[in-house]
């Protein structure tokens, strides 16, 4: 069959990586793609936001199957555009995607239906925000009602921070239109750890959990990225964690949306602060995480397509995860001054070398130039082993990193760091 893959990240290269495993599938397009995964399939020059070409493009080309990466298009609703076309698509409507698109409704849906979460509260004021916080304890997170490309969350440990994060996002503006309304939520303490699903409006079906890493820095230091590594499975989620994430929080969410006349369908993605009173939901993302695919992709021994399909057809009751196993681990390689102002254009050395350790090198921020590859972003590449063994996989992951070569290359030198230390 003819899949489409919307998208052009780490996490899109590693999906088209493990749907090019599929024995269902004859073609595989991907708009628009990267040079990593131009090797998987053919790219085409439609951006992920153009939902009116890439419906056309489906049409033209008979897909049997569209799937969407990236949570834009599902906020702006290219699931519902295909299906009153009568196009299957993989992935939430655009009502369903508010779940990440609109922090303020995903607030007042965990309120109502009792999902254990921080506490906080809704503003579209920003004189009542600033004294929210100089009422409120500290540390308290600040949080972007809309979508603002992973910048649109800052923890303020002091009240001057929390004052200058609401008087970013409310007052001057400077995320637009996804800073008009905030919630305010208490800090919460403990581990963090990402758990996700497929889910088809009825079943509930979660992948391995595994664990991000934010900052910038080893240690946990510097500002927040888009992800500088992560690793799966993770001890931070003991089984009784992960049955008690899919009964008090998958469960009564998606309780409440059909409330509000939603079925959900497609992934489910839960940050999740594991607390010492059980996991806590901090925030919900419509589609897979990035760079928690990259490990998920590596260790998942179903068919990708298979479980798309049956997500789709609402029958996931009838299908199985089936993994690997031992443990997979991704390090991203960044370029200098991420996640701040960097350059572009550094030409790209070794991925070859970094593949014959054993290691699968997704490409994120690349180009072709003059018959190069070339740093085009500032997640770059993500390096991603697996192994029989955690220590196993992330001596592989950075032993074949250090093959590879673009110059300000940036790395974390401790992904993985809270598993080490449970051995």
């Amino acid at each position: 069959m003819k899949i489409l893959l919307v998208g052009s990240g780490g996490r899109e290269h590693a999906m088209a990586w493990k749907i090019k495993q599929s024995p269902l599938l004859s073609e595989l397009y991907c708009a628009p793609g990267n040079p990593g995964m131009a090797k998987l399939g053919t790219c085409v020059p439609l951006k992920a936001n153009d939902i009116l070409g890439l419906l056309a493009f489906a049409r033209e080309k008979k897909i049997d199957l569209t799937v969407v990466g990236p949570e834009d298009p599902l906020a702006l609703g290219i699931v519902d555009e295909f299906e009153r076309a009568g196009l299957k698509i993989f992935g939430p409507s655009m009502s369903a995607a508010r779940i990440e698109s609109s922090k303020a409704f995903t607030k007042r849906l965990l309120e109502k239906k009792g999902v254990p979460a921080s506490n906080g509260a809704i503003f579209s004021d920003w004189e009542r925000a600033m004294l929210f916080i100089q009422q409120h304890g500290l540390p308290v997170v600040v949080k972007a009602d809309g979508l603002a490309a992973g910048k649109g969350a800052v923890v303020a440990r002091t009240e001057q921070e929390g004052w200058a994060a609401v008087e970013m996002m409310m007052k001057d503006e400077t995320l637009g239109p996804a800073g008009k309304v905030v919630v305010i939520e208490e800090f919460l303490q403990g581990e963090e750890a990402s758990v996700l699903a497929f889910v088809d409006g009825e079943h509930v079906l979660p992948l391995l959990p595994a664990q991000d890493h934010k900052p910038v820095f080893d240690n946990d230091q510097g500002p927040n990225t888009g992800g500088m590594g992560a690793y799966a499975p993770t001890g931070a989620v003991t089984a009784e964690d992960a049955r008690s994430i899919v009964d008090k929080i998958f469960r009564p969410t998606l309780e409440g949306l059909k409330e509000e006349g939603i079925s959900y369908r497609g992934i489910l993605y839960a940050g999740l602060m594991m607390t010492k009173e059980g996991p806590k939901i901090i925030e919900y993302n419509c589609r897979f995480g990035d760079p928690e695919t990259q490990p998920q992709m590596a260790l998942l021994e179903s068919d990708l397509v298979e479980l798309m399909f049956a997500t789709c057809e609402g029958r996931l009751d009838k299908v199985a995860l089936r993994w690997k196993p031992g443990a997979s681990v991704c390090v991203v390689l960044a370029s200098k001054g991420y996640p701040g102002a960097y350059e572009k254009g550094f030409e790209i050395t070794g991925i070859e070398a970094a593949e014959e350790e054993g290691a699968v090198v997704f490409q994120a921020g690349t180009a072709e130039k003059e018959g190069k590859l070339v740093t085009a972003g500032g997640r770059v590449l993500g390096v991603t082993a697996q192994d029989e063994t955690f220590t196993k996989a992330l001596d592989r992951t950075y032993r074949a990193l250090r093959k590879v070569h673009f110059e300000g290359v940036h790395f974390r030198k401790d992904i993985g760091w809270k598993e080490y230390v449970r051995f």
